[in-house]
């Protein structure tokens, strides 16, 4: 943004429409890069021993975005939405120069009004967001840039506000209501009377209930309406039936539909008992839950909605059953994937500050998530410092009446690590108290507060390294027999025992779900990923992955740590570790017993066993028999590369992306752990977006297409390419090994609805009129410097007026032209003109119209030019229409 010199400069400044620098829709993008949203500008930079250790070492700063929307005359009259879902960190938003909305926090959606600023037609309207990515808000790696969906909404004008229906089913007195809350709003001129009608229908398609009620909407006002639909014997929603059910809402007006609007809903009861933990319909259930961030390998935290579905479905494999968003709310998909895939979810709020525009986030994230069955609790805050304050408790307390003026149906949170036996602290303020990291705490609270319920919020903080097997603090790894943690924290191992034989707690969130960029604690560069993962930044699984499935799944589970390759250590003893759930577990190596132990489902067993190459196997039992068989063989040296997607097709709509296993395999088909070998990707019909591999060490380019496998792992994102079908071929090659290649189905996929934009032009703005002049005025004629009122301001593009009297009008405009314009010419539009005019750059005649009917005016604009003035010299007739009924713009010929 430049600084604002001179008094004219000054007074436009301060004008509606009339930003500076890249905010101004004149401003010139024409040689700036394109880019594709979602968008994490973080994540294409190489990690860099100067930047922030936190954040992963990338560098993240100011992104400017610009974009020119075409709205058709079809438009014209209804509300017009942007509808921003995440933008990282804090961002400030122009629409055709004027600032018209701010981004606060890094994890909210805004939804911004445009309507009032809008053009239709041929007037192109400039979109601007400058992401302030300098600013942060977590200890995490939060990323850059535009790094969620962007829509543009259109609705009549009369219609529900955006997050604007409640139908969160309850049960009370013995029967099933969906209360309903409807918001309406009315941008026309006059109050409208119009009809309010819902119904519940079925997964089948079934209508099973019905609500109606009229309602009248005052002038740019909101009104809501309230009703009630009775459901009797509905299908519950649990984690093992995802019963979903859709309130259609629709508004109608004279019998034409206005509006409508689907919103999913699930019927389901919850309650936290201070004795037994929490029940789902009555039936008990022990949170087995994770904290997970939202970024990715690759990807950062611009994760295509793909790639989040595997990793809930990776979630949904370990054996979790809920899901806390650590500290802030998540994309919108998310929440409806927990619906579908059956995951109870503690929604948690970002900033701990009741102040207004944080007291809005706390609303949003309410009002926007409270229909999802999955969610059982709202969180307002982690970790905070006054939370063992009076002054923390009444900052919640504000916090929680917000949230219960929402929604009544689900209990408050604060996931706290200190404080809750102060005399005054915020667990008093919410309804279920949050314990991070306070094992010890457990039963004294429980017997001082008998009478409140309580959940682990955050524990364990165990650090693991995929794949390794032995600690080395010089190169910051740490074994995978779960024996290393953080100072504040403890094991996966006594973690979970700490919970699972306390009835009165809830359940655990374990930190974490999957490893994180930034925060790689203990350590610093060149670490710049966490080591706390149950998984590592690709989903692929540590040895905690298989300790907690044993123990959260009822199904028999039965794995070894660790591999078995250790040539040079032949005879020396190998720590064997088993990972399972059965009674009795034996170890065998080339069919010699090491012994036959019974099981620990929270400690695990161990032998030490002599090394010799061979198989490595277990046998474990359930009462007495059989019940499960592993083993592990030494392999031979890598010879070839296999890719394994996660799923058999993919939609050629251009947003869908999965991610693809690489490793590598010897002569028998054997995966090799240890090998560490470079490979190079190629696909062909998509495009690679990301690649991982798990090490938290790793500093290379998580861009491009080649990365190294890690301890015999890696992965490669590939994205498809819109309006395609058919198949997308995926290659991964190494020297001295086979070529991996890999077939994917594309299938055909209805595109999604793209709002239409433009390439870049530089619309012609800021024009002057002078007063008529009996004689015709010299071209070169300006304004005085400080002449604010005998010339007049004009906007090209409206109606052309007659004119008062005969003469002369000047019409001006100045600035500095586009690069791409200054370097190769330019093409200058004028889209209409009424009346004759000729046209002159910078005094210089280049064009003209002679007729007096509008209509367009086109002529060659002249390379090498860095400053220019165009003038539009008219004569006028008293009476007659005249003046620039179009917009006017020049083109790049490049």
């Amino acid at each position: 943004m430049p600084t604002v010199r001179g008094h004219g400069s000054t007074y436009a400044n301060a004008k509606a429409g009339m930003a500076g620098g890249a905010a101004a829709p004149d401003f010139d993008d024409s040689e700036w890069g394109s880019v594709t949203l979602p968008h994490d500008f973080a994540s294409f930079q190489l990690p860099e021993e100067s930047a922030n250790v936190s954040q992963g070492y990338r560098k993240r700063g100011i992104g400017w975005y610009r974009s020119l929307i075409r709205l058709d005359e079809a438009d014209h009259g209804k509300h017009i939405e942007l509808q921003l879902d995440g933008i990282s960190t804090l961002a400030t938003v122009w629409f055709n120069g004027s600032q018209v909305g701010h981004v606060w926090s890094g994890y909210n959606s805004v939804y911004i009004d445009l309507t009032p600023f809008a053009t239709y037609g041929e007037a192109l309207n400039s979109l601007v967001i400058r992401a302030d990515a300098v600013a942060m808000q977590g200890w995490w790696y939060e990323g850059a840039g535009i790094y969620r969906n962007t829509w543009l909404v259109k609705r009549e004008q009369v219609h529900i506000v955006t997050d604007g229906v409640f139908a969160h089913p309850v049960f009370a007195d013995g029967r099933w209501s969906i209360p309903l809350e409807v918001t309406l709003y009315n941008i026309r001129k006059r109050a409208q009377q119009v009809q309010v009608e819902s119904v519940l229908i079925d997964a089948a398609g079934k209508t099973v209930a019905r609500f109606s009620a009229p309602a009248e909407v005052g002038v740019l006002a909101r009104q809501v309406v309230n009703g009630s639909m009775r459901v009797d014997s509905p299908n519950l929603w649990s984690l093992e039936e995802r019963n979903l059910y859709s309130v259609r809402t629709r508004v109608l007006q004279d019998g034409k539909l206005l509006d409508e609007v689907t919103t999913r809903c699930g019927f389901r009861t919850q309650r936290f008992d201070p004795e037994r933990g929490f029940f789902l319909n009555d039936q008990h259930v022990k949170l087995q839950g994770v904290c997970i961030h939202q970024d990715h390998a690759g990807v950062g935290v611009a994760v295509p909605y793909g790639v989040l579905d595997y990793r809930l479905r990776r979630l949904k494999e370990l054996g979790v059953n809920a899901i806390r968003c650590a500290h802030n709310a998540q994309d919108k998909r998310f929440y409806e994937l927990c619906d579908e895939l059956g995951f109870l979810v503690m929604d948690e709020n970002r900033m701990f500050n009741p102040a207004p525009e944080h007291m809005e986030e706390l609303i949003w994230l309410v009002r926007c998530h409270r229909n999802h069955p999955s969610i059982i609790l709202w969180s307002v805050f982690n970790e905070e410092p006054s939370q063992g304050t009076e002054q923390g408790y009444e900052m919640v307390r504000r916090m929680t009446a917000a949230v219960r003026a929402l929604d009544t149906s689900r209990p408050t949170t604060a996931a706290m690590n200190f404080g809750q036996f102060e005399p005054v602290n915020a667990a008093q303020a919410v309804d279920v108290a949050g314990f991070n990291y306070q094992y010890p705490s457990y039963e004294a609270f429980h017997q001082k507060f008998p009478n409140v319920p309580m959940t682990s919020s955050e524990d364990v903080c165990g650090y693991q390294t995929r794949g390794a097997y032995l600690t080395v603090p010089e190169k910051h790894i740490f074994a995978s027999y779960d024996d290393d943690a953080a100072s504040w924290g403890t094991t996966h191992r006594v973690g979970w025992k700490a919970i699972a034989e306390k009835p009165y707690v809830a359940g655990a969130f374990v930190w974490t779900g999957f490893d994180y960029h930034g925060e790689p604690s203990p350590y610093e560069w060149p670490s710049n990923s966490s080591f706390f993962g149950i998984m590592d930044l690709c989903g692929f699984e540590k040895n905690a992955f298989w300790l907690h499935q044993a123990q959260w799944r009822k199904e028999p589970v039965l794995q070894l740590a660790p591999h078995w390759n250790w040539a040079g250590r032949e005879g020396q003893p190998i720590m064997v570790m088993a990972l399972h759930n059965m009674d009795e577990v034996e170890v065998f190596l080339n069919g010699r017993s090491y012994g036959r132990q019974k099981g620990d489902i929270y400690e695990m067993n161990r032998w030490q066993v002599p090394y010799a190459p061979g198989k490595l196997s277990a046998v474990g039992y359930r009462g007495g028999k059989v019940a499960k068989r592993f083993e592990i063989e030494t392999t031979g040296e890598p010879v070839a590369l296999k890719l394994t997607p996660d799923r058999g097709f993919m939609l050629g709509d251009g947003l869908d992306a999965q991610p693809f296993k690489v490793e590598a395999l010897d002569a028998k088909g054997r995966h090799v752990p240890l090998a560490q070998h470079q490979i190079v990707f190629k696909a062909d019909g998509g495009d690679i977006i990301g690649l991982g591999n798990g090490d938290p060490n790793d500093i290379t380019s998580e861009k491009g297409d080649t990365r190294a496998l890690f301890n015999g792992l890696a992965q490669v994102i590939v994205q498809t390419r819109e309006g395609t079908a058919g198949t997308l071929k995926l290659s991964a090659s190494a020297p001295g090994l086979k070529t991996g290649v890999l077939h994917v189905d594309v299938r055909k996929a209805q595109p999604w609805a793209y709002q239409a934009t433009s390439q870049p032009v530089q619309s012609i703005g800021g024009w002057r009129s002078s007063p008529v002049d009996p004689a015709p005025i010299d071209p070169n004629l300006r304004a005085g410097g400080t002449d604010m009122n005998s010339w007049g301001w004009i906007t090209p593009g409206t109606k052309a007026k007659p004119a008062e009297q005969t003469g002369y009008v000047l019409y001006a405009a100045e600035g500095w032209l586009f690069s791409r314009v200054r370097k190769h010419g330019g093409r200058l539009e004028f889209v209409e003109v009424t009346g004759p005019c000729q046209v002159f750059i910078d005094g210089r005649k280049i064009g003209e119209k002679t007729t007096d009917a509008p209509g367009p005016l086109q002529m060659a604009f002249p390379p090498g030019l860095d400053k220019f003035r165009v003038s539009v010299l008219c004569p006028v007739k008293a009476g007659q229409a005249h003046g620039l009924s179009g917009v006017v713009r020049l083109w790049s010929i490049s």
